[in-house]
């Protein structure tokens, strides 16, 4: 037996000891019999080892019993793992490499048939600048798009006043990380000039954005709205940052988020909603969605893994789109869930996040997990083109915006849609899913949880990424595994439900159907309709069979068309 360093029972240290005096320094202790000394050697003999002793507690975690004969047999194995680990994470594993394994949305035997159309975008034609430029702040794309082409405004103009207005206005919002001031004029600057030599480059053409600041620009830091990643720079731009700029559009700030995707808690404050100063503006893409329904932008991207479009959208009155799954690259931003990330538009109006999504979505040879599939905008597509549902017991459920729900059921009505009722699967337990995303940010953010640093992050509450992270790594593989067997049979029961329709309206936290479509993949369209007793907007919500992003936008359009609510502003901002 090879000598160690032991620290007798007395805490008194004794050199190096072999297990017979370890034994004597215990008797002279006073330390009678075997037992004690016996169990107490057996444990430093075994320190960094899994001991039998050990097992019990650890099946219990994991909802399990074995008898002292199988734990005997495991020993030898599960020393062997930890071996394993510890050569594992030796490796460095940057944020942006993906697992082997990867989510495909599309259930075995229903690849998508997407009709092509042709691509049709609402066009104003007697659009005229203001005295003071500052009215359009809360113009949309296509109105501000036209001021551009026409030339009545420049690129530079239009940068330099939501610039003003960031600097006026975010600080009280608390929802910019960084202004990117002087990228943002050398982008506009180029636009004019193209424009003076008759070049377009579309819709997007000279319009400034705002990026959630998960995504990378290789100019400026990359926060992740958390505190151990404040200085971090990561040395180059994201596909949906690149892909803007070929677009023309100029991004003048990186914008809040809840640390690491959660909340809307960063490490310089909270983001607060436009009609509330008082109140936060939810998350994960909080500055995204405050910035754009306060005027600060003319669009901003965000990001979705279980609500984080969704959710700001509803609190601060914005128009959203959470893209299907593997609809949009997500190469250079931040990895929180490998099968659950999704990147998407919040915007003033529903068209205007067809627009973007226009320019951003497709293969780019980074993210495998992108299809190559068509997306056709059409904002003629006949309403009565489109077979309708609704998600019957989600409206029949009782709460705060239980009357208004039912009104937008009526709107459609009122419109000459026929909404069919259908009911989402409820045989498989949705909730109890929820684990793959806290497994997979789990591992996303493992160095963090190990150094410790994940105690640098400013909330620190049960419901918070460090106590969940901690939580997580003692979720069983195999658990894990199961989970997204059962996944795969949540998104054919989905599909079964969805067959007959192209998509459906429901409350946008009505039951599982959130964190349901966000497992399964579906894209979503979250639009204002209505405004609560105090002032503030509710939300209904849209979602659509995959890929099929024309149709739904389409649908959530003439609704928004027909209700107006999109068209109220918070006065503060005005």
């Amino acid at each position: 037996m090879t000598d160690r360093t032991i620290e007798p029972p007395d805490g008194s240290a004794h050199g190096p000891m072999d297990r017979r005096r370890f034994f004597a320094r215990c008797a002279t202790l006073g330390i009678s019999g075997t037992a004690f000394p016996a169990a107490l050697w057996a444990l430093a003999e075994e320190e960094g080892r899994v001991t039998k002793e050990m097992l019990p507690n650890a099946e219990a975690l994991a909802g399990l019993a074995f008898s002292d004969a199988e734990r005997e047999l495991m020993l030898e194995g599960l020393n062997e793992n930890l071996e394993s680990y510890e050569e594992i994470r030796a490796l460095s594993i940057p944020n942006e490499v993906y697992p082997a394994l990867q989510f495909d949305p599309i259930p075995a035997g229903h690849e998508p048939e997407i009709p092509r159309r042709p691509r049709r975008r609402t066009r104003r034609t007697r659009v005229t600048r203001p005295t003071n430029l500052e009215d359009v702040a809360f113009w949309s794309i296509t109105d501000l798009s036209e001021l551009i082409q026409t030339r009545q405004v420049t690129s530079v103009e239009l940068t330099r006043m939501y610039l003003d207005r960031l600097e006026r206005h975010g600080p009280k919002l608390e929802c910019v990380i960084r202004l990117t001031e002087d990228l943002a004029l050398r982008q506009a600057h180029r636009a004019d000039a193209e424009l003076a030599r008759g070049v377009c480059r579309g819709p997007l053409h000279g319009i400034p954005w705002g990026a959630k600041d998960l995504l990378a620009e290789d100019e400026y830091r990359t926060t992740w709205g958390a505190k151990p990643f404040e200085e971090q720079q990561i040395p180059y731009d994201a596909t949906v940052v690149r892909r803007l700029e070929e677009a023309g559009a100029v991004l003048i700030a990186k914008l809040t988020l809840g640390a690491l995707a959660w909340g809307d808690v960063w490490f310089g404050g909270k983001t607060r909603n436009p009609w509330n100063t008082e109140q936060g503006s939810s998350g994960s893409s909080a500055g995204s969605a405050s910035a754009t329904v306060a005027g600060l932008v003319g669009f901003s991207i965000g990001s979705e893994t279980w609500g984080s479009i969704v959710s700001p959208v509803t609190r601060c009155g914005a128009s959203g789109l959470r893209p299907t799954f593997g609809r949009v690259s997500r190469y250079g931003a931040m990895a929180l869930s490998w099968s659950m990330d999704k990147l998407g538009p919040i915007c003033r109006t529903v068209e205007d996040c067809a627009l973007v999504l226009e320019a951003i979505y497709g293969p780019d040879g980074q993210d495998p997990t992108v299809r190559d599939v068509p997306f056709d905008w059409d904002v003629g597509l006949p309403l009565e083109d489109l077979r309708i549902g609704y998600y019957k017991s989600a409206f029949g459920a009782e709460h705060d915006w239980y009357a208004y729900d039912w009104k937008a059921v009526e709107a459609l009505r009122s419109l000459g849609v026929k909404p069919i009722p259908i009911e989402l699967p409820e045989t498989i337990p949705t909730g109890a899913l929820s684990f793959i995303l806290s497994v997979e940010a789990a591992a996303a953010f493992d160095e963090l949880t190990r150094s410790g640093r994940d105690e640098l992050l400013v909330r620190q509450v049960e419901k918070a990424w460090p106590n969940v992270f901690r939580q997580s790594r003692l979720i069983p593989a195999v658990e894990y595994v199961q989970a997204n067997r059962a996944r795969t049979m949540l998104m054919g029961a989905l599909q079964t439900a969805m067959e007959g329709i192209d998509l459906f309206i429901t409350p946008s936290f009505g039951k599982d159907v959130l964190l349901m479509t966000n497992l399964t993949g579906h894209p979503c369209v979250t639009v204002p309709h209505g405004f609560s007793e105090d002032g503030t907007p509710v939300s209904i919500s849209f979602v659509g069979q995959l890929f099929r992003e024309a149709e739904l936008l389409a649908a959530a359009k003439r609704y928004q068309d027909a209700t107006g609510f999109h068209l109220r502003h918070p006065k503060e901002f005005g």
